[in-house]
Formats: C-alpha cells, structure tokens, sequence
C-alpha cells in the first residue's frame, strides 16, 4: 500500500494550494509516493474550488477521461477533494460513478483513512471481478454537511483538523529550492455573501493558536523559505483569545470565530490577553527573522484597524500588498450581496491605507489589489457606473473582474433569478477589464526610474516558453500539479540549456508588481542561485502589469 504512487492536481485558489501541499505531506509521510503525470499514478486526485464555473467544468472534463482509464486500469483510485465534493456531496459520485472517495476541506484529516480504504477495496473487486471494480465506485466519503459546520465550541476544541496544519513540521513535502510557502491563520468563513459558497463549504471562522502558526513558520524557514503568505477568507478577523484556549491531548486548539464591532482602535476590542491580527503580524515579524518578506491575503474592508496599518508601517518586512474585494460600486448592489458594509465605509478604508502605507518617496508605495463581480442579478447601467468609479477612486494594481455565474448551493442560486442577460454581462465586463488595463498601465509607468528590492521567484514566462516549461510563477511543490502544469519545472530547467549570456528572471516588489531583468550566464553566480533572494533593480520601462529593470 505505501507504495503506492499518487497524482494530485490543484484547481482555484491559494487555499487550495495550501491545502494539497498539506494533504501530500501527510501522505508522504505514510509512504506514498507522488507523481506529476497522471498517467503513470495509481491513485489520482482532484482538490476542487466551487468558486468558479470554469475550474468545475476542468474538473469535470478530467473526470470523463478517468472514466475512460479506468477501461485499462480497474483497480485506479480517483478522489474529489476539497469544495466541489463538499457542496455536490454524495450526488456527485452517483453522476460520476468513477469516484471512489470524496473529501470536503473541512475533513482533509481523514483523507488517508479514506484514501486506504478506497486502495483496498479497489483492489479487491479488481481482483475478484475487472468489469464490477471499473463500474462500482468505492464510496469513501468524508464531509462535514451544512447542518454541522465546525462551529461549536465543542467541535471547535475536538478540532482533529489542525493536525493537518501542524503535521507539516513533521511531514514537510520536499521544497526542493522553494523560498515561497503559504501558512493558514484562519479557516472558514461567517460572512455568508449572497454568491458565495465558502461559509458552507469550507464552515465557519476558525482561528489557529497563534503558537502553532509561529511554530509553522519557524520549521518552514528551517527548511530555506524566505517569504510567508498567510491565508485566510478574511484573514484580518484574526483574533485568539488566550483565556478561552482549550486543551485536548496536550494540544491547544484553534477558536471560533467570535463576532466584535470592528474599530480603528484595537484597545476597544482587545484585551492583553488577546492575539490580535495586528499582533500575529508583529510576532511573526520580530521572532521568525528569517522570513525577508511576510504577506497576507484575502482583507476584508470591515473591521481592519489602524493597529494593523500601523504594524505594517513600522516593520519593514511585512509588504505593502492589500488584497481587498469590494465587488461592486453599489450600494444597492452590495446590500444584495450581504457584504455588511457600505461603498463609503469601503472608501473611507482605502483612504487610511494611502495615509498609513503610501511611501513613494521611499520607494515603498501601497499597492492595492481588489475583484469585481460583473453582472449580478438586479445590476442596472447605474450600477455599473458606480463601479467604474469604484476602479477609477481604488487605483487597484490590479483587479480580478468576473462574470456572474450562479453557484449552486448560494443564496443567490436559490432565490435571486439570474436576470442580467450574457451579452450584457460580457459588454460590461469588457468595459471594467479595458478600463483596468489603462489604470494599471498607469500605476506601472509611475514606476518608471525607481528602485527597488525585488524577491526573485524563478525564471520568467519568456525563458519558460523557450524551454517549453510554462508554469505558474511562485509554485514549487513536488509531485503536484496547479491546473495541470508542473510546479517543479521551474528548478528542473533554470540552469540547463544556457546558451545566451543572459537569461531573464521574474521578482515581485513588496507591493507585488511583478519585475522582468537580466541576469548573466557567465557568472559564479547560477542563475539558480538568485531564487529567494532580495536583489536592488532600476526599473527601465513598464508594459501594463510588469515592470522591467536592470540590477544595480
């Protein structure tokens, strides 16, 4: 059984990037073995998003060809992880018989029992009868259902979850040269937006003790990682209350998400013994020096204190990047929407970001990043407009702008028609997508002479392509794909075939602007070498959302 060798591939967001590389780890620990060709894997696994139609339909596409494998190989396990199981529960394997387990997030811990159970039965039926194991699924099934949300302070001190989390220092996957790691604060969400399914997928706020985070963060800098991305759906609402921590089998355990009025002073919300969002980040900065650079993702607008912008002030690690989604421009719109606060509230935020973070002049300027949804039920050209203005007074670096597509399983699938015709929709977004283009060409040319300490992630999209290795630039994880493309290719290649005296690579400023430069082939230096450093560049021009420079 623990030879057995595993495909895994990664749809959505960063979360679930997360998530996968948790979920190899410990099963690597047990033995497994991974692969990033699907083909030659006999356990293939699919970790989904439900965010987004696209990446369901890819989900289903790789379903169809599994059935199809499945004709060669009887005893083939295929699993579907993460939100799409969740949402879809046992249905799903009745669509698709070829599943034979499924894992929601909020029950990844139980996977390798899952996972075992499925081999084992597989193998038995493949061996008793080919044609009854290629139709017959395994049925291992794991999911925590809406009705029973991690919520309780029960469940939430019975939570065997965090072993997943606190598993990596033990079971690390092989970062092979990676400086870049995502570390999870907090897990779930209570803000139950009209579009969203992530509170019933992914349950309710639960928050990590702070310990365990650092300690986390502590064995990943051990390992040679350099900067920390720390995640959550609303990752500024961290807050444990030390008081209340409960203790089971010697392990603190994470808390629910407690509710609080949101102030720009933390005094009035928080106690000494209170972990707040803004201490975490103070923490991490002062005892894990070893991390260069400190990230978050995703804010929400509510509820983020000035204790926070000051912190990220006053340590010059923590990076000058707000991911901040307002939706929408409208405050009709974001009341449909439940999104519990206003356009002015969300304006009033930005404004304390620029007075806070916004240092041009030391070559630390606030980079503000934000997503749209286009085309919501009800949505007038009014609306419309009001997000065009939304664009034009954020200056976001860059936006994420979407259609809306009904999403089963949200209070807007069930009981608000979609009503705003496709033509619609597209005529819109196209008109959001243009106008953000120009704003961002602008923030970008603003650029133009600057200096700046940039975090070198790998080779650039041009020298991937030359090399016929196109991947998703950050990614690094052994035996992993990200929507099918082959994180680890970026070390494989970057010091072979080097036939030019310079080969391009690709770095982030602190406020995530991506930085195109030249670095010699014929140093001691290794090209190689640059990745997970900090290097000073010039930049030289700007082309929309990438700079270009020479190292000074």
């Amino acid at each position: 059984m623990a030879s057995k060798s595993v495909y895994l591939e990664t749809f959505g967001c960063q979360m679930n990037e997360l998530d996968s590389e948790l979920v190899a780890g410990a099963l690597t620990g047990l033995g497994y073995r991974f692969t990033t060709a699907a083909d030659d894997a006999d356990i293939v696994l699919y970790n989904t998003c439900s965010v987004r139609e696209r990446a369901e339909q890819k989900v289903w596409s790789r379903l169809g060809e599994m059935k199809h494998r499945k004709n060669d190989q009887p005893d083939l396990v295929v699993g579907v992880l993460g939100c799409m199981a969740e949402r879809d529960g046992k249905d799903l394997i009745s669509r698709m018989p070829v599943v034979d387990l499924m894992c929601g997030p909020a029950e990844l811990d139980k996977l390798p029992e899952l996972l075992d159970n499925a081999v084992r039965t597989k193998a038995s039926l493949a061996e008793s009868d080919p044609q009854v194991a290629i139709r017959r699924s395994a049925k291992q099934v794991a999911l925590q259902g809406n009705a029973s949300r991690r919520s309780s302070t029960l469940s939430a001190a019975g939570d065997s979850l965090e072993s997943l989390d606190l598993g990596r220092m033990i079971s690390p996957v092989d970062f092979d040269g990676r400086r870049s790691a995502y570390v999870r604060i907090t897990r779930g969400c209570n803000k139950f937006c009209t579009y969203c399914v992530v509170p019933h997928t992914r349950g309710a706020e639960i928050h990590r003790p702070p310990e365990h985070i650092i300690d986390e963060i502590k064995a990943l800098a051990d390992t040679g990682v350099v900067e920390i991305t720390l995640l959550g759906q609303t990752v500024n609402h961290y807050r444990f209350e030390h008081d209340s921590a409960v203790t089971l089998d010697g392990v603190v355990q994470p808390q629910k998400g407690r509710a609080y009025k949101g102030s720009h002073n933390r005094d009035s919300f928080a106690g000494e013994n209170t972990t707040t969002f803004a201490d975490l980040l103070y923490r991490i900065h002062e005892e894990v020096p070893a991390i260069q650079r400190l990230r978050f993702v995703t804010s929400y607008p509510r509820d983020f204190g000035d204790d926070v912008l000051q912190v990220i002030r006053d340590c010059s690690r923590i990076c000058r990047f707000i991911h901040v989604p307002a939706q929408t421009g409208s405050d009709r719109m974001l009341k449909m929407m439940n999104r519990g606060h206003t356009i002015s509230e969300y304006y009033e935020f930005i404004d304390r970001c620029n007075e806070y973070l916004h240092q041009p002049e030391i070559g630390r300027p606030l980079m503000l990043g934000g997503d749209i949804i286009v085309g919501f039920p009800t949505e007038t050209e009014e609306d419309h407009e009001l997000t065009k203005e939304l664009l034009i007074r954020s200056k976001y670096k860059n936006c994420f702008i979407f259609k809306y597509s009904p999403r089963p399983g949200t209070v807007a699938y069930d009981k608000i028609p979609d009503d705003i015709p496709d033509e619609i929709k597209r005529r819109r977004n196209n008109e959001l997508l243009d106008l953000q283009t120009d704003i961002s060409d602008t923030i970008a040319q603003e650029q133009v002479g600057g200096e700046f300490d940039i975090f070198v992630e790998g080779l650039s999209r041009r020298e991937h392509r030359k090399r016929g290795t196109e991947v998703k630039p950050g990614s690094g994880m052994v035996g992993i794909t990200i929507g099918g493309a082959d994180p680890n290719a970026t070390l494989a290649v970057l010091d072979q075939d080097i036939s030019e005296p310079t080969v391009q690579m690709s770095g982030r400023t602190d406020g995530d602007l991506i930085v195109f430069f030249d670095v010699p082939t014929d140093a001691v230096k290794l090209p190689s070498e640059y990745i997970g450093q900090i290097v000073r560049a010039k930049i030289t021009s700007a082309d929309k959302l990438t700079l270009s420079g020479e190292l000074i």
